[in-house]
């Protein structure tokens, strides 16, 4: 827009024509992206994807926490389960972080009179840990208990576990074993969830009988992991 093309605007100043022309710049680009928001608004991303993710999951410092996490009833029940977390057939071993792995080797010495021989064995000549698609896994023994597991009138229990207790080492477990039924998944961030298994049915009821939650229940592993303050503003945000 010049005075040589327009004779109207004959007898305005430059400074007046460049301020008008910026209010014409700034109007065109308010309706262009008024337009993009009014088509996002409608979109299905914005309609249906977004009021999902809401309803399902709740944020905590960068942490997506699924809602079955704090709303399934969950404790664990020892006498009806049997441990069976410790015992599941399968190719798989509890995850590792290579930090645990030190922890753990500190460990040998004072659990290894508390594994039967055959456990034992298994860590002499293959170690307690393996590697599978990238992952560091706990070894089990015939791909069913964990190496670690000691048996009490027929309850697997974890062996590291007892001699933390006992005061013999600072390392409890492994926190996956220890945030068990709860699981955290990496996906561009932190997502914990609640991973159902049918050996887990007596929890479930028990967790209801006693009116628990596995957020609950996991109380001190999330604490481990997280802090305090991050499970404090979990539970103030579902309102318990």
């Amino acid at each position: 827009m010049t005075k040589k093309n327009n004779p109207d605007l004959v007898g305005i100043n430059d400074t007046t024509l460049a301020f008008t022309e910026l209010v014409q710049k700034a109007t065109r680009a308010f309706l262009f992206f008024k337009r993009i928001y009014n088509s996002f608004r409608n979109s299905y991303l914005c309609t249906k994807i977004i009021p999902m993710f809401k309803s399902n999951f709740i944020s905590i410092n960068d942490v997506l926490i699924r809602k079955e996490v704090t709303e399934t009833p969950f404790v664990c029940d020892l006498d009806k389960c049997k441990g069976a977390c410790c015992t599941l057939e399968s190719d798989y071993g509890a995850p590792l972080k290579v930090d645990e792995i030190l922890e753990i080797a500190k460990a040998l010495p004072f659990v290894k009179d508390i594994l039967s021989e055959n456990h034992w064995e298994e860590i002499e000549e293959n170690g307690f840990y393996e590697e599978k698609d990238g992952e560091l896994l706990t070894r089990s023994v015939n791909n069913e208990a964990c190496v670690f597991v000691y048996f009490e009138n027929e309850i697997a229990k974890c062996s590291l576990e007892k001699v933390f207790f006992e005061k013999k080492t600072a390392f409890q477990k492994p926190i996956s074993c220890h945030l068990f039924p709860l699981r955290v998944s990496e996906f561009g961030g932190e997502i914990l969830r609640f991973e159902k298994f049918s050996e887990c049915g007596p929890a479930l009821e028990k967790g209801k009988e006693i009116n628990v939650t596995a957020l609950e229940f996991c109380q001190s592993s999330l604490e481990r992991k997280y802090s305090k303050r991050w499970y404090k503003k979990a539970k103030e945000r579902t309102g318990k």
